[in-house]
């Protein structure tokens, strides 16, 4: 790295812009299609989604966003006193009071001084050091003075030293947001699935509409053909002159499906399905309550309320227990693939169990739904990742301070339930998308490791940016956490 560096105060280099929360009192301030950043969906190095979005109505009411390019700062919540997430928004976000927006002052790009992809990568070179800085409050959250954070002195090498080392983290960090958009398409393409199936009844409303057209059987089978593959029906002649088993296969699903609808708890639904609870296709298991003499600072992760995030649960963020602790605990240890959800401050939100070296368990408030049989899990899954059920448990919550749920009203969650033989078709749909998901997640964990250990070594110039000839093939030695391990299990 050249010698010639600059000191200067962060502060003097970048604007910060504070956030807000929208009325949860007013619906007509949530739920469209502006992505709404809090301390629960910072996870990954880039922001473009969130499971909570806002309306241009809740923007303008009690929010703000951030342009595309800014850096996000977490700089309140119980997730400072484990890790400090930060990243770079893709798209336009708005983002909570917990989160500072950053921006280079333009000047200062222009003038090639810095930018803030560079100061991205500094702040997580420097995690550390902002680890230190976290003051607790009263109420068990962590805290990030701003002025503090202003405060801190930079060395800035020249512009293309900053280049070099923008584009050897970035080559690292692509991959990763690559893996976090597929993972985002295989969710999509599941809920699309199971809404078509089981919330609109797409397939069995197209066949009760060929029939009432004065169609024929095979008529009202082509419809439903249709309607399962998204295919015109030019597209499926095509489909079964070039593709014949696919066709068939096609064919097969279509017929699963029933010709008429009839009534039930939760209005007409399919003749010969049934409607159920939640609690009728899965188990609920509470967590161990865990006593504060347990606690270590290494161990085996224990996951807390806080950790259960939209997807995947955040094993950095997690708590730890000594070896002697979970002696006689083998019930509550939790495994890839684990599906759990929310009871207390976070209601209904859901995650699956990801990928890791490390044993896992789970604590009290935090409730594990494993599927009565393997064949269930993806119509599990699908249901609970619904918005309608995280709005159900929220509703379902008490509590004036914290809201608290209980896994008796969870599991009362009122769903459809399908014959047997669609639910398989489903499972046989869904578990690979699961499963791909899982195996992309590793993956990804894996690259943010690799960067991680880099980045200090980077910026300080132990190692030169242009001696990696390829930061991905790195990130091969702590793979192994993404091989190996199926969804079942």
């Amino acid at each position: 790295m050249s010698s010639v560096a600059m000191s200067h105060r962060l502060g003097d280099l970048t604007d910060w812009f504070s956030g807000g929360t929208p009325s949860k009192k007013k619906p007509e301030y949530w739920g469209e299609d502006i992505p709404w950043i809090s301390a629960s969906s910072m996870g990954g190095s880039r922001y473009f989604d969130s499971d909570l979005k806002i309306t241009t109505e809740g923007l303008e009411a009690g929010s703000r966003l951030a342009p595309k390019g800014s850096i996000l700062l977490l700089v309140r919540g119980s997730t400072l006193h484990k890790r400090i997430p930060v990243g770079i928004a893709e798209r336009e976000v708005a983002f909570n009071q917990d989160v500072k927006a950053i921006r280079v002052k333009p000047e200062l790009i222009a003038g090639q001084v810095t930018d803030e992809l560079y100061l991205y990568y500094w702040l997580k070179a420097n995690e550390q050091l902002l680890l230190e800085m976290v003051e607790h409050t009263g109420i068990g959250a962590g805290k990030l003075d701003t002025k503090r954070l202003q405060n801190l002195e930079i060395e800035l090498p020249p512009w293309h030293e900053q280049r070099k080392i923008v584009t050897t983290a970035t080559a690292l960090d692509e991959k990763e947001i690559l893996n976090s958009h597929i993972n985002q398409t295989l969710e999509q393409m599941a809920q699309a699935i199971f809404k078509s199936w089981f919330v609109d009844f797409e397939p069995v409303k197209a066949k009760i509409a060929a029939l009432e057209a004065g169609g024929s059987e095979e008529d009202a089978l082509l419809a439903a053909m249709q309607a399962v593959s998204g295919k015109g029906e030019p597209e499926l002649t095509r489909l079964q002159a070039e593709q014949p088993e696919q066709y068939t296969e096609l064919r097969a699903t279509a017929e699963l499906f029933p010709s008429a609808m009839q009534d039930s708890e939760l209005g007409e639904i399919p003749e010969g399905w049934e409607s159920g609870l939640l609690n009728d296709i899965c188990e609920f298991q509470n967590g161990y309550a865990f006593k504060s003499k347990d606690w270590s600072d290494s161990g085996f992760a224990v996951v807390k309320i806080g950790s259960v995030k939209p997807a995947f649960v955040d094993i950095q963020s997690c708590s730890y227990v000594a070896d002697k602790t979970i002696a006689g605990l083998e019930r509550f240890e939790l495994f890839p693939g684990d599906l759990l959800v929310g009871m207390t401050g976070y209601p209904g939100e859901t995650g699956l169990v990801p990928k890791t070296e490390n044993r896992v368990f789970l604590n009290q408030r935090v409730g594990r739904l494993k599927p009565k049989q393997n064949n269930l899990k993806a119509l599990l899954y699908c249901n609970v990742r619904d918005p309608d059920f995280k709005q159900y448990v929220e509703g379902q919550a008490h509590g004036s301070a914290q809201a608290n749920v209980s896994g008796k009203a969870i599991g009362h969650y009122p769903i459809t339930i399908p014959t047997g033989s669609v639910v398989e078709q489903f499972s046989a749909l869904i578990d690979p998308l699961l499963q791909q998901k899982l195996n992309l997640n590793a993956e990804a964990m894996s690259l943010a490791i690799t960067r991680d250990t880099l980045l200090p070594k980077l910026l300080s110039g132990e190692v030169s940016a242009p001696e990696i000839k390829d930061p991905s093939q790195e990130a091969s030695r702590h793979s192994d956490i993404g091989d190996g391990v199926a969804f079942d299990e």
